[in-house]
């Protein structure tokens, strides 16, 4: 019994340790807030539980150390006292954003080894920067941006291999920028230092925009020029200070990097005017979505923020962010489109999502939330979920999964080269089968009423199967721009019944959907403008008269050639492509039909197939017959 009894003391004494506040690093914590400026109370006291009542601590799951502090925005001033946050060794997460922090960086926080994201962007820290940073080796996020380091990038940022984001923007660096291998890094930012020498090789992958203020020596080829990455909100001083500097550097690198750059700086200024808040208000918001979660419907995330000016998430979403950290995140144009442009966002803990930030929504606040709550209840393998959105009067977003393949329309005409990685004949087929599944899905939806109404290669992704998921579902009927250009690719996509861009229907979209699968067995964009700027082809036109011409090889992608085997799915996906696109909307087969037809096209066998001589009938409303091997004809090639 006394045996049972002294076993049962040391277990509940081991429970209260497990369960005790970390009091070594609540003093650690305590000793930085006395020795450090602050404007805000932090409501920190030795006598409540850190774990709990702490504002920007987080604990462990067994509570016995701190192992997150986030504290953006809450009026630090002065350097960072030593032997204090240096104390905290099972530290990942450290966020000091956005204070007015001085003097350099703590040497001591070489004792953090535990680190896994560090946040010192937007104070005013000097010198250079740690010559070792190898302690640091399970670091994903290092954001220096917007202070005043000096000398030379660091040569141990190489050890950092787990490294996925890297931004040291807007600071006083000089010198070469040594050879950084760093496999997993997805976003870098070096913009507006004073860099000089080449990008190293590993390097030029980037957009031109991550290197863009410094005083690099040209080096080709570089990824095309992109607009440069949004400052975080709360930059203003700093982005004065900054701009001229940029200006300057960016005439004598090209307007047209400093155009692009300007625009996506005013698109921050208007951002932050009209959704910014308090800073240091993203950890309890964070903790508020968590909560909502549990819910069984959508919950706005950001606390006490007015119901008028939320985000609010969708069932499902593991997302834990507010609009305050969506606004302050690294961003990078991927695409301007119909109903507005898409943004890559990096948020504090290196997620990654895609902002659609819409334009010229003519609908109020109900509707759009009901198209947005119809929009968030569709699930489908392939079609590219709403996670959440946001609308205000000014602004209205909308948040969904990064997809780091890139859209169809990238992969599709990407750059071709001899280092190009063409698209392969079973991955198209697949993007089709996936779309149309995704499509088909879509007009299952509201009583079989809902319309996809924009469907194109740069809304279509692929997922981890490389089946093509549809994207952007649902925006036509909220636009008040009925025109869309002759020119546009946009309208390369668009049936010819439709004369209102915002009331599309299901058989405009399986003419849509026809048009992705030409562009696909083509190679070829849907408009294609020739002659100087005075001739517009349509892709639709040309495949059309190619085919009244009888056949031509003309017609598939020079890529897929390499491809033995393949002429009999060619040719009767060519079939599928045709059906979709006849004039006639009732003449057009369901998108549950075309789902059919293409699970028919691919035949599993292992034997040889032989080529195939057939002849295209006349696309006048009629379902295309074979196809016959004939002279090439007169038509001129899209290109």
């Amino acid at each position: 019994m006394e045996l049972l009894l002294l076993l049962l003391l040391m277990l509940l004494l081991l429970a209260r340790t497990s369960s005790a506040d970390p009091s070594a690093d609540a003093q650690a914590l305590l000793d930085f807030a006395s020795r450090v400026g602050h404007r805000r109370a932090l409501g920190w006291s030795a006598s409540l539980p850190v774990c709990t009542n702490w504002t920007g601590v987080t604990c462990g799951p067994d509570r016995s150390r701190v192992v997150a502090v986030h504290l953006p925005g809450v009026g630090f001033a002065g350097p960072i006292p030593p032997n204090t946050l240096s104390r905290l060794s099972a530290l990942q997460t450290l966020s000091l954003r956005s204070n007015n922090l001085l003097g350099p960086f703590p040497a001591d926080f070489a004792n953090l080894t535990s680190l896994t994201s560090l946040h010192l962007q937007l104070n005013s820290l000097s010198g250079p920067l740690p010559p070792d940073l190898s302690p640091w080796r399970n670091l994903t996020v290092l954001d220096l941006s917007y202070n005043a380091f000096t000398g030379s990038v660091p040569a141990s940022l190489s050890n950092l291999t787990a490294l996925v984001s890297l931004n040291l923007s807007n600071n006083s660096l000089s010198g070469d920028l040594p050879d950084l291998r760093l496999p997993s890094l997805r976003f870098l930012d070096l913009s507006n230092n004073s860099l000089t020498g080449t990008i190293p090789a590993d390097l030029l992958r980037f957009p031109s925009s991550s290197f863009a203020g410094n005083a690099f020596a040209p080096v080709l080829p570089l990824v095309p020029s992109t607009p440069s990455p949004l400052p975080p909100a709360g930059a203003a001083d700093r982005r004065r200070r900054k701009l001229g500097e940029s200006a300057i550097l960016g005439i004598t690198v090209g307007g047209f990097t400093l155009l692009f750059a300007a625009s996506v700086l005013c698109m921050v200024v208007f951002f932050r005017g009209k959704g910014r808040g308090g800073g240091g208000e993203d950890y309890a918001s964070g903790k508020a979505a968590k909560a909502s979660r549990s819910s069984s419907s959508p919950k706005a995330v950001g606390g006490n923020r007015d119901e008028s000016n939320r985000l609010v998430f969708f069932d499902g979403c593991n997302f834990v962010f507010d609009l305050e950290d969506l606004l302050r995140a690294s961003a990078e144009v991927l695409g301007k489109g119909t109903f507005g442009t898409a943004y890559r966002a990096v948020l504090e803990d290196a997620t990654m999502v895609v902002v659609k930030r819409l334009k010229e929504v003519g609908v109020g606040k109900r509707e759009f939330e009901q198209q947005m709550e119809t929009v968030g209840r569709i699930r489908h393998e392939n079609v590219v979920e709403l996670r959440a959105y946001y609308y205000s009067k000014d602004e209205k977003l909308m948040v969904y999964d990064f997809y780091s393949q890139g859209s169809v329309s990238s992969l599709l005409h990407g750059k071709r080269g001899e280092e190009r990685v063409p698209l392969d004949w079973e991955t198209r087929l697949k993007i089709a089968l996936g779309t149309a599944k995704g499509v088909a899905h879509i007009h299952t939806e509201n009583g079989g009423k809902f319309v996809h109404g924009n469907i194109k290669s740069s809304n279509i992704f692929l997922n981890t199967q490389r089946f093509g998921c549809v994207s952007d579902l649902g925006l036509s009927s909220l636009s008040t721009n009925a025109v869309v250009p002759r020119v546009s690719r946009t309208a390369g996509y668009r049936a010819p019944e439709v004369v209102d861009a915002r009331r599309p229907m299901q058989a405009s979209d399986v003419y849509s959907f026809g048009v992705l699968v030409l562009e696909l067995l083509t190679g070829k964009s849907p408009i294609q403008i020739t002659g100087g700027g005075d001739e517009v082809v349509h892709l639709v036109r040309w495949v059309q008269s190619v085919v009244r011409e009888e056949w031509t090889a003309e017609v598939f992608d020079m890529e897929l050639m390499r491809y033995p085997n393949i002429e009999e799915e060619l040719v009767e996906m060519l079939q599928v492509g045709m059906a979709c696109v006849v004039r006639t909307p009732e003449q057009r087969p369901k998108m549950a039909e075309v789902v059919r037809m293409i699970e028919d096209v691919r035949r599993f066998d292992t034997g040889n197939r032989p080529s195939v001589e057939v002849k295209v009938g006349e696309s006048s409303g009629t379902t295309p017959g074979g196809l016959v091997q004939g002279s090439t004809g007169s038509a001129s090639p899209v290109q």
